[in-house]
């Protein structure tokens, strides 16, 4: 009986234990802050077991790692490294579904040594998006072409009839790391030409992307996805003139996320003057106001008092005489936890993802297009779409690793043959798939 241990009880969670506890040697420990999360996803399950774990305790986190064969690290990423290093330590596998960072990067060479495989980025995006990406490029090079242009589009969002609040937006992963993402800076090619673009104005950047939903095409706003340019080396396509990764939102999003940063809502620093305040006090606070607190708010921001913007602030409560939800801490956790309350999926609910690529491929006689799409929904009344298409990945790695399945050691993404061919293959079964349309041009 392997023994694995999945620390993080989130939204995500659900559908990767599952997956773990339906296979037949497995034993899974469920490690969470909050031990009525890991039971409920647990559910008595005679191969699973709940603990509480503080992560900030070392000694108990180290304990837990020591008595599994694999670490899955579903915690917040600042984490990601300390699970890491614990895991090499005692020469146990370990898999994420985040970015690798320079400090994961570091461990590269000690996972080495201790024979172990830190397998990172394989969840949707990143992860999916590696895997289909790498697929359809190692063929194009297989039949001798050259891929000179790459465009990836990723998006979690309700399903066309759940988009029912005017922010397009609901939660399905975590809240703070949605806001988190949002002062990332980017950086891409387009037509041989790197553009910078820096955090605070990556919301003024964004485009019309038309995506074919369930037969009818729905315009999306798109906009830059943190530096792609590492992904030309990663991919192998180091020719390319193009390279861009993108996140895709509901129309409106852009517009009233850079009012939002122009407020300081996604600060992070602590405030310890916000205890007994509404928002409406807060946010006068905010921006100085000791007047008509509409009126204010629209001229600070520079937008009409009736427009989309001032509406769905309004709309979100930052006007209200509703009480704050913490008497301190910063505005970004402010802001968390006022969108959890107001942007939740209600019961029986779709999400939904989607995953888009393009690329053009030159042979030495003809140019082609080709397009790569996913589109996968939520089940009501069960697993979002999040939860499996992040989840399911990292589990079916897991089950490879443990199973002697992939043999690599070190700090790796799912960008080679032996990870995402029979990851792919996997999802496929599972209902997660994609559709591709080659043309020529």
């Amino acid at each position: 009986m392997k023994k694995i241990l999945v620390l993080g009880a989130g939204l995500v969670a659900g559908a990767h234990v599952r997956y773990l506890l339906d296979q037949p040697d497995f034993h899974v420990t469920v490690a969470s802050r909050t031990l009525s999360k890991a039971q409920d996803i647990i559910r008595g399950h005679p191969k699973g077991e709940a603990r509480q774990l503080d992560v900030a305790d070392e000694t108990a986190l180290e304990d837990l790692i020591r008595q599994a064969d694999l670490a899955v690290s579903l915690l917040p990423y600042v984490y990601h490294p300390l699970v890491a290093k614990l895991c090499v330590k005692h020469r146990k596998h370990m898999v994420t579904t985040s970015y690798v960072k320079e400090p994961m990067a570091q461990l590269d060479e000690a996972a080495k040594e201790a024979g172990v495989i830190l397998l990172n980025e394989i969840g949707v995006d990143p992860g999916i998006d590696h895997m289909t990406a790498m697929k359809v490029i190692h063929r194009v090079q297989k039949d001798g072409g050259e891929i000179t242009g790459f465009t990836s589009w990723c998006g979690g969002l309700p399903a066309p009839e759940a988009n029912t609040n005017p922010f397009g937006y609901k939660f399905s992963w975590s809240p703070r790391g949605v806001l988190l993402a949002g002062k990332n800076s980017a950086h891409y090619l387009k037509d041989g030409q790197e553009v910078f673009i820096p955090g605070e104005e990556l919301f003024d950047h964004y485009w019309t992307v038309p995506v074919e939903v369930e037969g009818k095409v729905i315009d999306f706003e798109g906009y830059p996805n943190r530096d792609s340019l590492p992904y030309m080396e990663i991919y192998g396509i180091t020719t390319a003139k193009s390279m861009f990764r993108g996140t895709l939102r509901n129309v409106g999003w852009c517009q009233t996320m850079r009012k939002i940063v122009d407020l300081g809502l996604l600060d992070e620093e602590e405030r310890d003057d916000i205890a007994g305040l509404t928002f409406a006090q807060f946010t006068a606070k905010l921006i100085g106001s000791t007047g008509d607190l509409k009126k204010d708010l629209a001229a600070y921001l520079k937008v009409e008092e009736d427009s989309p913007v001032i509406n769905n602030l309004e709309w979100l409560g930052l006007l209200s005489d509703d009480p704050l939800p913490l008497q301190k801490g910063a505005p970004i956790d402010i802001l968390t936890a006022r969108m959890l309350e107001k942007m939740q999926y209600e019961e029986g609910e779709r999400d939904m993802l989607i995953l888009q690529h393009e690329f053009i491929a030159e042979y030495p006689d003809r140019r082609e297009k080709i397009t790569s799409t996913m589109i996968d929904f939520g089940i009501p009344h069960g697993d979002t779409s999040m939860s499996r298409t992040v989840g399911l990945p990292a589990a079916i790695g897991v089950k490879l690793i443990l199973q002697g399945k992939v043999n690599l050691t070190g700090v790796h993404t799912p960008v080679v043959p032996e990870i995402y061919e029979p990851v792919l293959e996997e999802l496929e079964q599972l209902g997660i798939h994609f559709t591709e349309k080659w043309e020529t041009l």
